[in-house]
């Protein structure tokens, strides 16, 4: 019977191998069994809304949205600048005082809204992994707007950032132009598109070695706002813990990255940032864990396994 081939199509090949069963014996800093890559994704006033002229409304937020499309959203608006006036404040107060170092999965249009976040990732050190010019579903433009926005995203969070940024993540996903245009424009490290691994891998795009960081959904806040996700704070914190743990115990041979995936407007709720903090509190007290960006990820990978 011959072997079922996959078509050709646009986009990347398919890597269903990877590393393979010895995997990769990783030597992170500190010697570190675990790597934590905390990740707050900052999408506050980039989203879908008729003021921006879109079509549909968002519906990712606390409730199920009962506004027709043809109609403006001031409720769920209202949600996601609860985010941007409150939570995302709350989230600084958090990791300034366990000086915690984290990536921010930013939307260039939403650091233009609230310059002042801007400000506070340049004072605290934090990097900026590009998250679009707007929060948009880049697979409904055509490749030439996909690249105008990439554009327009370096150089928009180069002016509020003061630096530009090195990676790049799409909401949800990738075109299947994405990782070429990051390619072409040049400037960046890596992407985080992808959710095929955990620990990074280099693809070869348009000839050139490129590095993909990739990224997780498990422990992400937003199953708290989706149905069969986490019932509360406890079961945020135990996911967190039982997943840190086992990798610690996996660490002494095969250590990886656990990504946490945030956003203001959820995990900016009291008891939900609690179980946040206590799991932080946690994770520092072990020696073998190493908290780090991912530009600092994407850097010690390409130093020592390019």
């Amino acid at each position: 019977m011959e072997v079922l081939r996959d078509m050709n199509v646009p986009g990347p090949k398919r890597d269903y191998i990877g590393y393979g069963k010895d995997g990769v014996q990783a030597k992170w800093p500190k010697n570190a069994k675990a790597v934590i890559n905390i990740v707050v994704n900052y999408e506050e006033g980039s989203e879908q809304m008729k003021p921006l002229g879109d079509q549909e409304n968002e519906t990712f937020v606390e409730f199920n949205p009962l506004m027709p499309n043809n109609m403006r959203d001031l409720a769920v608006e209202s949600v996601f600048e609860y985010g941007s006036r409150v939570g995302i404040w709350r989230l600084q107060r958090l990791f300034d005082e366990l000086k915690i170092p984290i990536t921010v999965f930013g939307c260039a249009v939403a650091l233009e809204r609230n310059p002042e976040v801007g400000a506070w990732i340049r004072e605290a050190g934090h990097d900026v992994c590009a998250h679009g010019w707007r929060w948009e579903k880049v697979w409904n433009l055509t490749r030439e707007q996909e690249k105008q926005r990439i554009e327009w995203a370096v150089k928009s969070i180069e002016k509020t950032c003061g630096e530009a940024p090195k990676g790049w993540y799409c909401r949800y996903g990738p075109s299947v132009h994405t990782r070429e245009l990051l390619v072409e424009h040049g400037g960046f490290l890596y992407d985080a598109d992808a959710y095929n691994d955990e620990i990074p891998y280099f693809t070869n795009v348009l000839g050139k070695k490129h590095l993909v960081v990739p990224y997780s959904q498990t422990l992400n806040d937003g199953k708290f706002v989706r149905p069969q996700g986490y019932g509360g704070p406890t079961d945020f914190f135990d996911s967190l813990k039982r997943t840190l743990d086992y990798l610690i115990e996996e660490g002494e041979t095969h250590p990886k990255i656990m990504s946490v995936g945030l956003h203001p407007r959820i995990i900016g709720q009291p008891s939900r940032i609690s179980a946040l903090k206590e799991f932080l509190i946690y994770a520092k007290e072990k020696e073998d864990v190493w908290i780090g960006r991912r530009l600092d990820i994407a850097k010690h990978w390409l130093e020592n396994y390019s």
